[in-house]
């Protein structure tokens, strides 16, 4: 990760995360979340809004984002190794130059996900939407699909 990592208390990340709802709900109150180079490695983000949010560039490593809405989100160059995603909605998500690495992303929605360049080595995709998905330079080396279906180099 590149620049300046930000460094969040729990109440900051609630307050953030309160304000993204409101700007949600109507974007004349509330904040867009802009978590970009964020330190949220290991942190419980199970079933969050972060739908637009910025999330580009944030440590999102071993994060559980179980069912979180990601969808528009922002998170080129974000470290989401070992991310738990499973059943996320990630549709229209820029997930440019992930690393998404070890990740469960089993049943997930990526439709119309911009995963270009993304490292996607043995990250779960069993069940996962990947309809207009854009997986151009992706690393999709020990992914499995389905029914223990890997990519393989060979």
């Amino acid at each position: 990760m590149k620049g300046r990592i930000m460094q969040l208390t729990t109440n900051e990340l609630a307050e953030i995360l309160n304000l993204h709802k409101m700007w949600l709900a109507d974007s004349t109150n509330g904040k867009r979340a802009n978590l970009h180079e964020a330190d949220l490695g290991g942190a419980n983000l199970r079933w969050a809004d972060l739908h637009r949010a910025d999330l580009g560039g944030a440590n999102l490593r071993w994060a559980d984002l179980h069912r979180a809405d990601l969808g528009g989100a922002n998170l080129g160059g974000a470290d989401l190794h070992g991310a738990n995603l499973h059943r996320a909605n990630l549709h229209e998500a820029n997930l440019t130059g992930a690393d998404l690495r070890w990740a469960d992303l089993g049943g997930a929605d990526l439709r119309w996900a911009n995963l270009h360049r993304a490292d996607l080595h043995e990250a779960n995709l069993t069940g996962a939407g990947l309809r207009w998905a854009d997986l151009g330079g992706a690393d999709l080396s020990g992914a499995e699909f389905a029914d223990g279906w890997k990519i393989v180099r060979t």
